[in-house]
């Protein structure tokens, strides 16, 4: 899958978004390693803290039809600056791999790619 393509994806995502409060529109778009694209958009909520981030309503469409090996993950909004994913987003796409491209981008040929490992380089890990 080319990278534009995958940012076109969650561009299209992004229409849907539900962002009544901050009216910034996002969309996410994950490939897993078996070439399935997951899409989502960012939900929010009066209730701040029950909103949803896109990266995450995307990952947890995949989890939920049990694809877990992540390939790509592009996330779109548009604005002046990137739409870098948030701690908790990091943290989650870091429980399923360490080895994820993350490409940020405020539109098809505005872009920066980076590994989770950057984004996050020290991840909380649970071991018992």
């Amino acid at each position: 899958m080319d990278t534009k393509q995958l940012i076109k994806a969650a561009k299209e995502a992004s229409i849907h978004s539900y962002s009544p409060y901050s009216k910034y529109k996002v969309g996410a778009a994950l490939l897993t390693k078996n070439g399935k694209i997951y899409t989502g958009t960012n939900i929010e909520n009066a209730s701040f803290p029950a909103g949803m981030c896109a990266e995450r309503v995307a990952l947890f469409d995949a989890v939920k039809n049990g694809d877990t090996e992540l390939e790509s993950l592009a996330i779109y909004a548009e604005g002046e600056n990137y739409p870098f994913p948030c701690g908790i987003c990091r943290q989650v796409v870091s429980e399923f791999t360490r080895d994820i491209k993350i490409i940020i981008a405020k539109s098809e040929n505005d872009y920066v790619i980076k590994n989770i490992s950057e984004l996050l380089p020290d991840t909380f890990e649970f071991s018992i």
